[in-house]
């Protein structure tokens, strides 16, 4: 697989906004509190995640408004196996002309220094300077933006999966 950096936000993504009827995995949504927080996610990204987080050279890490949140209260509550995944924070750049993520996710980059990185965030299809750095990577960078009311779906996290094992 090489050395691969899934960078994963949780609203839109993990948890969509407003979940109504069924998930794009065919099945009901699960509720949970994450502290004072109901959250909708579907049991099977969650388990697919799960799967697929643990694969050797993958390193999974939180990009989210969440903080360290995810890890400490997101994860309990879902069953999401996160709680010891690296998180970027905003650390002051919430405003000004660039997207704290963006700013968060280049200098993890260079400090990281992954083969390839997959960026998963229902913001990306609207930030045009993350497009556009994505552009500079190339074939080494996967951008996914799912649809914000039903988060990830079982054919994007497919193409995640399929990138993160790299040529065959």
């Amino acid at each position: 697989m090489g050395n691969v950096s899934l960078y994963l936000d949780v609203d839109g993504v993990v948890c969509p906004f407003g979940a109504t009827g069924g998930t794009p995995w065919g099945t009901a949504w699960r509720y949970a509190y994450a502290g004072m927080l109901e959250v909708a996610y579907a049991g099977e990204l969650v388990e697919d995640l799960n799967r697929l987080a643990p694969v050797p050279g993958l390193r999974c890490v939180w990009l989210t408004s969440w903080e360290e949140l995810a890890p400490a209260v997101l994860c309990p509550a879902t069953g999401l196996n996160g709680s010891r995944w690296p998180v970027l924070t905003a650390d002051g750049a919430g405003s000004g002309a660039e997207w704290w993520k963006l700013e968060a996710i280049q200098a993890d980059v260079s400090i990281s220094a992954p083969e390839r990185i997959i960026w998963v965030d229902d913001q990306l299809a609207y930030e045009g300077r993350a497009q556009a750095w994505a552009r500079i990577l190339g074939a080494r960078a996967l951008l996914v933006s799912p649809d914000p009311r039903t988060g990830l779906s079982p054919e994007e996290l497919d193409a995640i999966r399929i990138f993160a094992q790299g040529p065959q």
